[in-house]
């Protein structure tokens, strides 16, 4: 009897800031990988400083995929994520290349890494429209805290400005029964043949890195981006305009703070998501972790991390 073969997977995971684009195209390029984009904000046009997507001549080193592809004003689901990545890792092992997923939305990884079971069923535009009319009356705290009193896993994840996902948290709750959280804690096994690697790093150096990479994203341009996007007509309250770098650049560009607020509210709440990003990881199984913090050590990183890939795929890197 012949065996089911698993597909190939590499996973690279970690904070924002922490050097998961360089390392993910040093690997890609020596493992003939292809770059699976694991980011919930880099798949939308025309966000690109905000969202800290790889430059040009970095995406065009490697293929990459699931960037650039949908319109701000546009839906984008962890269901639609795991459908498409799914697809792209079977067409990528099936060209004999290595599919690398890359980025730091644990939900969206996790639910292609686990294949999470979402429920297509439960759904209730009524019970979204009531639930949307609660959070414009009493406030998104009041909508959170709905939430946290039936599912306080979920919501210890989700920010109260996140309506979107809180909704969908809750809608699912209401029309099937079960928690958004029991469908993660029931995935206890990976289908793919799959390497997660970990990138850490000390507390104070990332958040230099953080400051350091948000105040290079207002030198590139950030604020214009943003004054591009409303002068196009995509609405403040859209879900692509309420991530990190955008939502608070807004009220700068209303003249409701100054720049200088706005500029450390996105560091003081980019930090903030560093930290919850590790504390999602730190619950998934099968990480390999490794800590970047002494640049002297990165390159021992490296090696190490190539040694378990040729190892776990027989595959020698390309020199």
């Amino acid at each position: 009897m012949t065996l089911h073969k698993r597909e190939k997977l590499v996973v690279i995971i970690g904070p924002t800031a922490v050097g998961k684009t360089d390392l993910s195209l040093e690997l890609a390029e020596q493992f003939d990988g292809e770059i699976i984009s694991g980011d919930s904000m880099q798949v939308y046009r025309e966000m690109n400083i905000g969202t800290a997507k790889a430059a040009p001549e970095e995406l065009a080193r490697v293929p990459h995929h699931l960037i650039d592809i949908i319109s701000p004003s546009d839906e984008y689901s962890v269901a639609q994520f795991q459908d498409s990545a799914t697809r792209l890792i079977t067409e990528i092992n099936q060209r004999g290349h290595l599919p690398f997923i890359v980025g730091g939305t644990g939900l969206y990884i996790e639910s292609v890494t686990h294949r999470f079971q979402f429920s297509q069923t439960s759904q209730d535009p009524e019970l979204r429209d009531q639930l949307q009319r609660l959070a414009d009356t009493e406030g998104v705290e009041a909508l959170h805290s709905r939430l946290a009193d039936v599912d306080p896993v979920t919501a210890e994840r989700l920010h109260p400005n996140d309506v979107k996902r809180v909704i969908r948290a809750l809608e699912i709750y209401e029309c099937s029964g079960y928690k958004m959280s029991d469908f993660q804690l029931r995935a206890q096994y990976s289908p793919y043949d799959l390497v997660i690697i970990g990138l850490t790093m000390d507390r104070e150096k990332l958040y230099q890195r953080i400051n350091h990479r948000v105040d290079l994203m207002i030198e590139a341009g950030l604020i214009e981006e943003v004054r591009s996007l409303l002068d196009r007509g995509y609405d403040a309250t859209l879900v692509s305009m309420q991530g990190l770098g955008y939502k608070e650049v807004i009220p700068y560009l209303y003249g409701e703070v100054t720049l200088e607020k706005a500029v450390n509210d996105i560091k003081q709440r980019t930090r903030h998501f560093a930290k919850r990003q590790l504390s999602w990881f730190r619950r998934m199984p099968q990480i390999q972790w490794f800590d970047m913090t002494d640049p002297v050590e990165q390159p021992n990183n490296v090696q190490t991390i190539k040694q378990i890939l040729a190892g776990k795929f027989q595959q020698l890197p390309n020199i």
